[in-house]
C-alpha cells in the first residue's frame, strides 16, 4: 500500500536536531504529566515516552521552581524539550535560559507588547524556535466579539494575528497549533489557516477526553487533516499515560501509510468458533512488544482452520484451538506446537525477523561498501 497524500508546503524550522515541517517526516510528540520540579519522575517518564517513539516532549512550566528544573532535566534526556508558557514571560525567559529547545506560548495571553517582545528577543538569542499555540479556549475578546463567539474564522483571525505580531519582531522560527475540543471546528478551523500561512502546523484535538473519546476524536481529527496533506508534527491528547499518546499517534500514520514503527498486530474480533483467550494473549504481545521498532505485520487468530488464509498478508502469524497451535509466515502454516506455547513462539519468530532484517541491511551496506 502506498498513500497518494500530496503534503503542503511550508517553511523548515528545528528544534533541537529534529526538523520540522519542509516535507520533514511528520514528528510526534506529547507532554508530561508529572510535576516537572520532580525532575527523577518527569525525566524517567520522558524517558519512557521516548522508548514509546515521541520525539519531542513538552513540560509545563507554571511556576520559577518548574522553570528551574529544566536545566537538570534537559541533562538526563535525548529528546529536545519544549517549555510550555501560561501569562508569565519571565518563565519563557527562564526556561529559554535554562536550555529548553523551544517554547510554547500564547501571546494573547502573556501580556503586553513589551513582553512578547522580550520573549521573543530570548528565544532568539538562544536561538529556539516558539509554538504560538490558540485554543478555541484562549482568544481575544474584541475577536469574540467580532465572530459572535469561538468559531474556526475567529481562531484563525487570532492565529494569523499573533503570527503577524511575532514575525513583525524579526523572528520567523516558528510553528503554530490551533485546537479546539471537537472535531469539526479544528477541521475547519486548520483548513482555513492551511491556505493563509506555510507556517508548519502542529496538529491535535485538544483536551480530547479518556481512552475511547480521546481516541476516535484523536484518530478523526489528526487523520482527516493529515489525509489532506496537513500537519508537521502532531499530539494525541488523552486523559491516559502520554505513553498511550505516542502507541495512538503511530497508529494514525501507521493507518495512512504515512509512517511505520514498530509491529502492526492485526486480530480477529473472535467469533463462536473461538477456543482460546485471544484478548489475553493478544494484550501480552501487545506489551511484549511495546518497544519494538521492527515493522513487522503480525496476526493472531483465533481459528486454526481459517485464521492463517484469512491473514494471508501478514509477515507472520499465529492461530490457535483445541489444544494446538500454529505459526504460519504470508498465509502458509510453518510450524505446529501445543497451543500453550502461542505468545512464546510467536515472540521468537519476531525476533528472528527482526535479526534477519538486521543481517539483510547489514550485507546490502556491506555491499555498496565494496563497489
Amino acid at each position: 500500500m502506498q498513500n497518494n497524500i500530496i503534503r503542503k508546503a511550508t517553511r523548515q524550522i528545528k528544534v533541537g536536531k529534529v526538523k520540522v515541517g519542509g516535507q520533514a517526516p511528520i514528528v510526534v510528540q506529547s507532554m508530561t504529566n508529572t510535576p516537572t520540579q520532580d525532575v527523577a519522575a518527569t525525566v524517567r517518564q520522558i524517558k519512557d515516552l521516548e522508548a514509546a517513539g515521541c520525539e519531542i516532549v513538552r513540560v509545563a512550566v507554571p511556576d520559577s521552581q518548574a522553570a528551574a528544573a529544566l536545566a537538570a532535566i534537559r541533562a538526563q534526556i535525548t529528546i529536545p524539550l519544549i517549555a510550555d508558557i501560561h501569562f508569565d514571560h519571565r518563565l519563557a525567559i527562564a526556561a529559554a535560559e535554562a536550555g529548553a529547545d523551544g517554547l510554547r506560548i500564547n501571546p494573547g495571553n502573556i501580556g503586553s507588547h513589551r513582553r512578547v517582545q522580550a520573549v521573543v528577543d530570548c528565544a532568539g538569542a538562544h536561538r529556539i524556535p516558539i509554538r504560538i499555540g490558540v485554543n478555541s479556549g484562549s482568544l481575544e475578546k474584541d475577536i469574540l466579539a467580532k465572530h459572535g463567539g469561538v468559531t474556526a474564522q475567529a481562531m484563525v483571525e487570532s492565529t494569523l494575528r499573533n503570527i503577524d505580531l511575532v514575525k513583525s519582531m524579526g523572528f520567523e522560527a516558528i510553528k503554530v497549533s490551533l485546537k479546539a475540543s471537537d472535531v469539526q471546528r479544528t477541521l475547519a478551523a486548520y483548513r482555513l489557516l492551511a491556505a493563509k500561512t506555510d507556517v508548519p502546523l502542529h496538529v491535535g484535538v485538544t483536551e480530547a477526553g479518556g481512552l475511547y473519546a480521546g481516541i476516535v476524536k484523536s484518530s478523526l481529527g489528526i487523520g482527516m487533516l493529515l489525509a489532506d496533506g496537513i500537519g508537521d508534527t502532531l499530539r494525541v491528547s488523552l486523559t491516559r499515560d502520554p505513553v498511550e499518546e505516542v502507541r495512538v499517534a503511530y497508529e494514525i500514520l501507521r493507518a495512512l501509510d504515512i509512517r511505520h514503527r514498530g509491529p502492526e498486530i492485526i486480530s480477529c474480533p473472535t467469533c463462536g468458533r473461538t477456543r482460546i483467550d485471544l484478548f489475553d494473549i493478544v494484550a501480552r504481545i501487545e506489551q511484549a512488544l511495546l518497544k519494538k521498532t521492527v515493522p513487522v505485520k503480525i496476526a493472531v487468530m483465533g481459528c486454526v482452520v481459517n485464521g492463517p488464509g484469512e491473514a494471508r498478508e501478514a509477515d507472520i502469524g499465529i492461530a490457535g484451538g483445541d489444544g494446538k497451535g500454529v505459526l504460519f509466515k504470508r498465509g502458509r502454516i510453518v510450524k505446529s506446537f501445543p497451543q500453550k506455547q502461542l505468545v512464546r513462539v510467536l515472540l521468537e519468530a519476531v525476533e528472528d525477523f527482526e535479526r534477519e532484517g538486521a543481517d539483510s541491511a547489514q550485507k546490502h551496506s556491506e555491499g555498496n561498501k565494496n563497489k
